[in-house]
């Protein structure tokens, strides 16, 4: 498996780092792990919301790896727990999707160039995460569904 992370912006606290950089050392044992970050556009400098969302959202689209399967992180997407998340990259995976990409989008959302890109959109529930910690929590549970899909000890 192929596992691509777009996020938006870059982690400046070393926590975020170490965290981020703890999962993707582990997921490495169960496939290759990329992280790419794109400039976070401030919406003052930019000419508003939407102007920051479309500049972001370019940038986005020409971090995708070419025929990748896109997994949108939005609030309004579909919830899974942690067991179903694992069932469903394993059916993914069986229907030759092993290159997956994982998109998190600015404080302000993303373009709707973004969201048409998206093969699907993945939510954690109605809460409101900062994107720091998203980006550490997707990585846990990519890592965690990875462990459940071999019946590895962890999940529990």
């Amino acid at each position: 498996m192929r596992y691509t992370v777009v996020a938006v912006g870059k982690l400046k606290e070393r926590f975020w780092r170490d965290a981020c950089a703890e999962y993707t050392k582990r997921l490495g044992a169960y496939g290759k792990v990329e992280i790419r970050e794109v400039a976070d556009i401030d919406p003052a400098r930019a000419g508003g919301v939407e102007a920051s969302r479309s500049r972001e959202g370019e940038e986005i689209l020409s971090a995708i790896p070419e025929r990748s399967h896109v997994i949108l992180l939005a609030i309004d997407g579909k919830q899974r727990s942690s067991e179903a998340f694992s069932q469903h990259l394993d059916e993914l995976a069986l229907r030759g999707k092993s290159d997956l990409t994982f998109v998190i989008g600015g404080s302000d959302g993303v373009s709707p160039d973004v969201r048409s890109r998206a093969d699907e959109t993945f939510s954690f529930g109605p809460i409101t995460l900062p994107h720091n910690l998203a980006r550490v929590v997707l990585l846990e549970q990519v890592y965690r569904a990875c462990k459940i899909s071999r019946g590895e000890p962890y999940h529990k």
